[in-house]
Formats: structure tokens, sequence, C-alpha cells
């Protein structure tokens, strides 16, 4: 067990520890990827900002004047535009050049480092605006020395005709300061690799591989730069847009591992790369779950030395019982063989009394079905009356309908044979009641409709009402769906309507009431009679087997019905009321 324990544990340390790490792996990848979508929208965000300055300024009737017949004044109230636009837009320096690149107004024209009168036409930004209507470019500022991203727009005459270019300057110091208080390097880099914004100073204008030749080419950067700037990062940047782990110091901190992302930004090219701290997560997971592999298996084979001592203590305890079983009962027999005949004597009684169960519960059926044709016999004669009416009215048509053919009525004689045939369904549908309320079948719950149940019922007493001139009044609607069986439940109907009608019989004015009504889960069918009711020293015992108050009876019908309610899941009780009697059966609704 030893071994097999130390092979499991190494087996399972292994695979969770891979697990772990993969899905530590996996949830780090997700946070870089995420962080880095985050810092790009925030830069896109900065740029379409920023944008839109020049645009708006390229449509500016003071600059199109401005260029088109500079004078003190214009210049002195575009000057003070300009100052008031950077202050609110957070731009470095905003200035407008005329079609030769000659400054002739600047956001900072009040600084020593004034762009006025200075001229611009050597800058890309400028030759792009005039050339293509628009530019972008990152270079150093050749007065300020400081880096940043130039966005310029040409400003055009009223018929087509370059006036100049407006320029906006955008340095990322804010940005970078909110890169750096996240404590997760960020950097962009240009199609040539070269770093321009950064949150790590030291990084500035490094490269992330290698400089040759093509990739100078790519670079946007401008030829201000010193070449010995381009120097590569002090780690190697990962291939792929999938992130990778990478391992570097950030600033004057200790080197150590991070997750690399990188993903585009809103200027063409340009990448933004990311690194998220990996602080310990990965090693924390391997150790967690490979610890947790050996909890596991150390658990599991605790509890194997658990189960297989107790094994053997059972096995030993057994075997000591079998034998002392064995001793005993050869004991027994050589002392008392008389007990053994008694215990085999015994085991007849026990095997008798079984049969007897078996046999008690087959006459509970018979019961049932006894109690079923019981009653069938009891209202055969008026359903006998039922078929009567039908019958009779049967011979009087088939007369009529002979009558109507010999006078050529064919029309008429159809009436009469028709309603011969509906006379005849009727007939049918009696005796097929009959036969299905007197068949003998396995009980079976299922769904079914609780007036189809009534009205099989009534179908077998209606002839019994109608004698015994016993009015019958609906209320509730029968329409609802319940757990039960149908024939069993018939009986159930047919007992408590008999019941009603004996206790009414030869009472002027009798009346039955059969209400259904919905009480959450259940459903009640309540049968009222407005008969003598039953005697208080009767109904407290009313549900018990041979109590009964008419001379002819068993005092068993109450008792079945009760266990066949039972059987649904259901109730069956009789509700004390001042007049009559009322039983209630309480059913589950399906």
């Amino acid at each position: 067990m030893a071994a097999a324990w130390l092979a499991a544990s190494l087996f399972l340390g292994g695979v969770a520890g891979e697990a772990a790490r993969r899905n530590a792996l996996e949830e780090l990848e997700r946070q870089a990827t995420a962080g880095a979508a985050m810092h790009a929208a925030v830069l896109r965000s900065e740029l379409e900002k920023q944008r839109a300055a020049p645009v708006i300024l390229a449509e500016d009737p003071d600059v199109a004047r401005l260029l088109a017949a500079p004078d003190a004044r214009t210049v002195d109230r575009v000057d003070r535009k300009l100052e008031r636009l950077a202050i609110q837009m957070r731009a470095a320096v905003i200035y407008v050049l005329d079609a030769k690149g000659l400054t002739l107004a600047s956001s900072n024209w009040r600084a020593p480092t004034s762009f006025v009168g200075i001229r611009y036409d050597f800058r890309p930004y400028f030759t792009n605006a005039m050339r293509d209507a628009k530019g972008e470019f990152y270079a150093l500022g050749t007065r300020s020395g400081r880096p940043g991203l130039y966005l310029s727009r040409r400003v055009d005459s009223s018929d087509g005709t370059p006036l100049g270019v407006v320029v906006l300057k955008l340095e990322f110091d804010a940005l970078e300061s909110e890169w750096r208080s996240s404590g997760e390097p960020a950097w962009v880099a240009d199609p040539g690799g070269v770093v321009l914004v950064t949150s790590v100073p030291e990084w500035r204008f490094r490269a992330t591989g290698p400089m040759d030749e093509t990739r100078r080419r790519l670079s946007q950067t401008d030829l201000t730069l010193r070449p010995d700037a381009l120097a590569p990062l002090p780690f190697r940047t990962p291939d792929g847009d999938r992130p990778r782990l990478v391992r570097t110091a950030v600033g004057e901190g200790r080197p150590q591992t991070w997750m690399h992302s990188q993903t585009g930004t809103a200027m063409p090219g340009w990448t933004l790369h990311l690194l998220t701290p990996e602080r310990g997560m990965v090693g924390t997971a391997v150790a967690g779950g490979r610890g947790l592999a050996l909890l596991i298996t150390s658990l599991l084979a605790l509890a194997a030395a658990l189960l297989l001592r107790r094994r053997h203590q059972a096995i030993a305890r057994a075997r000591a019982e079998e034998e002392g079983r064995l001793e005993l009962e050869r004991r027994i027999r050589e002392r008392t063989h008389e007990l053994h005949e008694a215990n085999l004597a015994l085991n007849r009684q026990i095997e008798e009394r079984r049969r007897a169960e078996a046999a008690r519960e087959l006459l509970r059926d018979e019961l049932v079905q006894a109690s079923k044709l019981a009653a069938l016999g009891q209202i055969v004669a008026s359903v006998a009356h039922e078929i009567n009416q039908p019958v009779a009215a049967i011979w009087t048509h088939a007369d009529t309908a002979v009558l109507l053919l010999e006078r050529d009525q064919t029309d008429k004689a159809r009436d009469a044979l028709r309603k011969i045939g509906d006379l005849t369904r009727r007939i049918g549908a009696i005796t097929q009641d009959l036969r299905l309320f007197s068949r003998k079948a396995a009980p079976s719950i299922d769904e079914i409709r609780l007036e189809d149940a009534i009205q099989g019922g009534l179908q077998l007493t209606r002839g019994r009402l109608e004698e015994g001139g016993i009015s019958l009044e609906r209320i509730g609607d029968g329409d609802v769906n319940i757990l039960a069986d149908q024939f069993r439940l018939e009986q159930v109907v047919v007992n408590l309507i008999k019941n009603a009608a004996e206790a009414m019989e030869g009472q002027d004015d009798a009346r039955l009431v059969l209400t259904v009504e919905r009480q959450g889960e259940r459903v009640r069918l309540i049968f009222a009679d407005n008969g003598p009711g039953v005697a208080p020293e009767v109904a407290s015992q009313l549900f018990t087997p041979f109590v009964t108050t008419r001379a002819n009876g068993l005092g068993l019908g109450l008792v079945i019905c009760r266990d066949i309610i039972a059987s649904f899941g259901g109730e069956l009780d009789l509700l004390p009321t001042a007049r009559g009697a009322t039983f209630i059966a309480s059913l589950k609704a399906a």
C-alpha cells in the first residue's frame, strides 16, 4: 500500500500540477489580453479626441483669414484662440503653417520656445498634409526636444487652393503616467519595433529586437534620433499575438516573471504591448494542485487502509462467530432436540402466516370486486328501467318507419331510423358502463379526467335516483385532471350515491348535491344529501369494518371506499352537518 500510495501521489501530483499550471496560465492570459485591450482603448480615446482639433481648425474662418492675408490683429486673435484650445485639450502645442511651411501663429507664442516665425517645411507631417490633405508623424521636437505625435490638416481656400497646414502636437506624458500607476509596464511600438510611448522611461526609443535596415525603413521615428538610442529591450519580445511569459526587471526592480500581451491600436502600424505581473500565480497554483493531489491520495490511502483493516477484523469476527454458532448449534442439537423440533414447527407457522398474508391480500381484492358486483346487482333494476324506455321508443319508431315507408315518405322514415340508431347507441353505452364497472382489473394510478369518472358513476345510478324521486344538483366544474384509477373511482361514486339514495328512500324532498372544489394541489369531491344523517355514536366508527345502520348491510362499503381513495393518495371523511350526511373525497390534482 505504501508503494501504491507513493506511485499514485507522484502520478496525480504531476497531473494535477500540470492542470493547475495550464489553468493559471490561461487565467493570466485572459487578464493580460483584457488589460492590453483596456490600455489600447484609452490610447484610442486620446487619439480620437486630439484628431478632431486639426479638422475643426482647418474649417475655422480666422485661420483661413490668417493664411489668406496675415496681419498683426488676425495673428494675435488666432494665437490666443490656439492657446485656449491647447489648454482645454491638453495638447502640447497647436500651430498654423503657411503654404511654405512658415509658422504664422502658435499656442506657445508667449513661451521662449515659440514656434512663430520658424519654418517647418522639411517635416514629414507638413509635406504629407500638403500632398494628402492630412498627416500623422511621431518625432522629437526640434525646439523642445520632447517626443510627440504630430497631427496635421491642410487648409484650403474656397476654390481648393492649399493655403497652409494646421498642426497639433500630442505628448503622451499624462497617458504614460496613468499607465505607470497601474503597475503594469506598457509601451507602444511602431512598425519597425521602436518604442514610442511607454510607462518605463528607460525603454523609450529602444527596439523590440535588433534593428536591421528593413526595420529601420519601417520605423516611423524622426531621423533626429541618435542611432545608439535604438538598442534592443532588456528582454526578447515574443512573436505572435498569443500572450507569452517573459522574465525581466523593470526600472530598478528585481527581475520577475511577466505575461506579455499585445494588440493593435487606432494608429496604423502601432502595436501596444503590456506586461502583466505573474506574482507567483502559476507556482502557487501548481503547488496547490500538487498539495491537493497529495491530500486526496493520502486520504484515499488512509481510507483504504481503514477499510482493509476493518475487512480483516470483520472476517476474523465472522469466522469466530461462525465457529461459535456452529458450536452452539451442535450443543443445542445434542441437548435440546425438542427445541429444534419446535423451531421447525415455528418455521412452518411463519410460512403459513406468509401464505395467510398473501391470501388476505387476495381476499381484499376479491372483497373490492364483490362489493362492486353487489352494488351492480342493486342497480340492475334501475338500469333495466333505463333500458326499457329506449327499447319501447325503438319499437314505436320502428312501427312508424314501416308506415312511413309504405307511404313513400322516405325523409321522415330516415329520421325515425336515425332516432332508432341514437337509442341503440344509448343502450350500448349503458351496457358498456355495466361491463366496465363489473370488470376486475389491476388498479393503475394515472392521470384521468374527474368528469369521466363522475359521468360513469351517474350513468349506472341515474335510474336509481329517478326511481326514488331524488333530484341531483351539480356544483363546480368536473373538467379537472386528477391522479386515480377511473374504474375504482367510479365504484366510490356509485357506492356513495347508492348510500345517499337508500338513506333518503321514501323522502318527498330528497335532494343530492354533487360538488367539485379545487383547493391548491387538492380536488375535493363532495356528496351532500338532505336525509336523516348519521347518528353521532355511529359516525365515530363509521369507517370500521362491519359497522352499518342498515339491517341487510355488511358494513364494508365505506371501508372499501376509504381504502380505494387512500390508494390514490387521498382521504375520505364524513363532514358533520346540521342535516343529512356529507362525504368529502379529497384527491390529488394531476
